[in-house]
């Protein structure tokens, strides 16, 4: 009790609640704290429910029938209803735009609309008064009651009466309760400081509150049920309120009761939160002291470096200096012995040797120029010839001044890149490349039959390291490059790359899990996309029946589309450790009859030694198979080249399962083609009978996995789309 006093206090006057209002907001306030507010905000209110002052003004006294009041009928209700009950003095029946009181909430800093009656339809808290009297009572046991009504001195109180309103002493209750009267029939009550009514009255029509509108989350009485559903709160939910008091009971005593049962592991989280924040503030605080030790040492050994740098520069100038000082005087010496270069000329006239020998000795002792010593520059910062700093040369030489780069040549990725209904392009930089601020993708279409090269075409400004190449040619070949672009210029050409595209156009459909397949051993996936098979029981009940030469059923799923007409192409990527997985084309007739009744080594199409399902072996059939099958199994492929398998003959039939299988079927020809989609190398081509719907279809046998090609239109986060191409020449 004494922990939640602010849960108590009026955010208004800051005291206990006296006789509390329930906001709409669900904050409360004390009645004359809210009437004051209302006259601050300008608007003049008359409070008709306002509490007596003394027991000669209660409604009792005044009227005794009002305390005898009965509670209308129903059909009473009704009367009242269609006569125009609810209207009021001061508001016009009918009017068009009643004025209502907007009240600001001390707590949420809101405006709250009270409607057109203020104060007056707000109900009074009565659990929060009496939540307040037993905290005043809790912190405050020993203080007295006193009598209202006894002239000073006053007396303790003794008793109260919910009547009057008032706390008296024995003689004073006496007084203002004369036999014979109608306030002899109050009932005494323990003495209070409030005093509140039995129960929560309703305060439009002053009536005992009786239901709980779900919908508006307000109580009301009687004639409020009627009046609102009639009116404005028709199709709401109004429920009794003994049926809203025990939900909304049990409502509370769980969230109570959850809190409670975790208050331990509250404060296990508080003071583990408390040891954080103490840890942060101490690693915190030695941080900061690392640092500034770190700045202080390094700012030191750079003054140090500083002097150090400045005494070699001083010496290496005092010296450059004192050497062109020995020169200039070397030669305006020479300038001041111009005279002996005449007569040098004049020696050099001699004819007789050995006096020109012994002229020219003492000649050379004159003229001859002083040797120029070496003429060095004064270090800088960066000649590279002063000291590093630290070790670490911090001055680097003036070759290796850093100057911006253009970036290197990207390297395409191989692994993330492919072509299905578009190009999928995506590449990289080198580890130790400048970066790029965009890329330029360039492509053309290769035909060896063309005379010269076609344009290429390209995009520029292509952010990120990957784009989409859209609007190609079906069984062509595409050469690609990329380079990128920063503030140096371009860089070098990637490496080109040749990519295929499909020899038709791509097929877009999901996997049917509409009817026919069996659903204990077949699991599709929520996109339709992906199918795999479980064969659980059914698949050890089967293994008996191997005992007796009877072969395992087949589980069939196909595609929920139907090729009627033209190639169609598409992909699917087949799980290596599936156990037999078939995939291929097949007449929609003749694959419900299959979903009708399951193939197994009765099927005269099925022959476990053959490798494929197209019924190309059986020679007294002319007609074409109605479905056609490529078998894979254990990561790999079985190939029949035409003729019957023997499992005593293994090599040379089988190829390695790739990472994606294609399957292109020709309506008009007749004939279904089985490529590897990533080299788009012709795996196998048999017939299949299209006189009429054809569909893809998918078996299983035992376990195994697969999944269709993903479109490369749908990768919506990675497209950059290429087009308005610019030619280049």
């Amino acid at each position: 009790m004494k922990n939640m006093e602010r849960e108590l206090v009026c955010p208004v006057c800051k005291e206990m609640y006296k006789q509390p209002l329930a906001l709409p907001c669900t904050h409360n306030v004390c009645h004359v704290c809210a009437s004051e507010v209302l006259l601050q905000n300008g608007h003049l209110y008359c409070d008709p429910t306002s509490e007596p002052t003394s027991p000669a003004a209660t409604p009792s006294t005044r009227s005794p029938r009002l305390g005898r009041r009965a509670v209308p009928k129903p059909d009473r209700l009704d009367r009242l209803l269609k006569s125009g009950f609810g209207t009021y003095p001061g508001r016009k029946r009918g009017a068009v735009h009643p004025q209502t009181v907007s009240f600001p909430c001390p707590a949420c800093q809101r405006d709250v609309d009270l409607g057109e009656r203020g104060l007056g339809s707000l109900f009074r808290n009565l659990t929060l008064e009496r939540v307040v009297e037993r905290y005043r009572q809790t912190i405050n046991i020993s203080a007295a009651i006193m009598c209202q009504f006894c002239k000073p001195p006053q007396l303790e109180a003794t008793k109260g009466c919910t009547e009057c309103k008032s706390s008296f002493c024995n003689e004073c209750f006496k007084l203002y309760h004369p036999w014979g009267t109608q306030k002899a029939q109050h009932e005494p009550t323990p003495p209070t400081l409030t005093f509140r009514p039995k129960g929560l009255m309703c305060p439009e029509h002053k009536e005992e509150v009786t239901h709980y509108c779900k919908t508006c989350q307000r109580l009301g009485c009687q004639l409020c049920r009627l009046c609102r559903v009639r009116r404005t709160h028709t199709s709401h939910k109004i429920t009794p309120v003994l049926s809203a008091y025990q939900a909304l009971r049990e409502k509370l005593t769980k969230s109570l009761a959850y809190i409670l049962s975790s208050q331990d592991t509250v404060q296990t989280q508080i003071a583990e939160l408390e040891e954080t924040v103490k840890h942060t503030e101490v690693n915190g605080s030695q941080a900061k002291e690392e640092v500034s030790q770190l700045i202080q040492g390094l700012c030191a050994m750079l003054e140090e470096k500083r002097a150090t740098l400045l005494q070699a520069i001083e010496e290496c100038q005092q010296e450059r200096l004192a050497s062109l000082h020995g020169q200039i005087r070397e030669h305006q010496a020479m300038l001041e012995n111009s005279g002996m270069v005449g007569y040098a000329q004049e020696v050099l006239k001699e004819t007789d040797h050995p006096c020109f020998v012994q002229a020219a000795k003492q000649t050379l002792l004159v003229v001859r120029p002083s040797v120029r010593p070496e003429c060095r520059n004064i270090p800088s910062p960066a000649s590279g010839r002063l000291p590093a700093l630290g070790g670490g040369g911090m001055l680097p030489d003036a070759g290796r001044r850093l100057s911006p780069a253009a970036p290197e040549a990207p390297v395409i990725d191989t692994q993330r890149t492919y072509t299905y209904d578009q190009i999928f392009l995506c590449w990289r930089l080198p580890q130790h490349s400048p970066p790029a601020w965009h890329y330029t993708v360039e492509f053309r279409k290769t035909d060896a039959k063309a005379k010269g090269l076609k344009l290429w075409q390209r995009r520029e400004e292509v952010r990120g390291t990957c784009a989409l190449v859209e609007y190609l040619d079906t069984d062509s070949v595409y050469v690609l490059r990329v380079k990128g672009y920063n503030k140096a210029g371009f860089g070098d050409y990637s490496e080109d790359i040749y990519l295929h595209t499909p020899p038709a156009p791509v097929l877009n459909f999901f996997l049917d899990n509409r009817w026919g397949f069996n659903r204990d051993r077949l699991a599709i996936s929520k996109d339709q996309r992906a199918v795999r098979s479980v064969p659980g029981i059914p698949m050890l009940f089967a293994a008996e029946r191997l005992m007796t030469s009877c072969h395992l059923s087949i589980d069939l799923v196909i595609g929920d589309v139907a090729i009627t007409q033209g190639k169609s192409y598409w992909a699917c990527c087949v799980d290596p450790s599936s156990y037999l997985v078939k995939v291929g084309v097949g007449l929609e007739s003749k694959l419900q009859e299959w979903f009708q009744v399951p193939q197994d080594v009765v099927s005269p199409r099925y022959d476990p030694d053959s490798g494929h399902d197209s019924g190309a072996e059986d020679a007294t059939v002319e007609a074409p198979p109605p479905y056609a099958f490529l078998t894979i199994g254990m990561g790999k492929i079985l190939l029949s080249h035409g003729s019957a398998l023997t499992s005593r003959d293994p090599n040379g039939c089988t190829v390695p399962l790739p990472p994606r299988i294609g399957i292109c079927l020709d309506y008009e020809q007749g004939k279904v083609s089985f490529y590897d989609a990533v080299s788009f190398r012709e795996l196998w081509e048999c017939g299949v009978d299209c006189s009429g719907p054809v569909c893809p279809a998918f078996c299983f046998i035992g376990g195994g996995a697969l999944h269709l090609q993903e479109l490369v239109a749908n990768k919506q986060e990675r497209k950059v789309t290429i087009g308005n191409f610019a030619k280049l020449d």
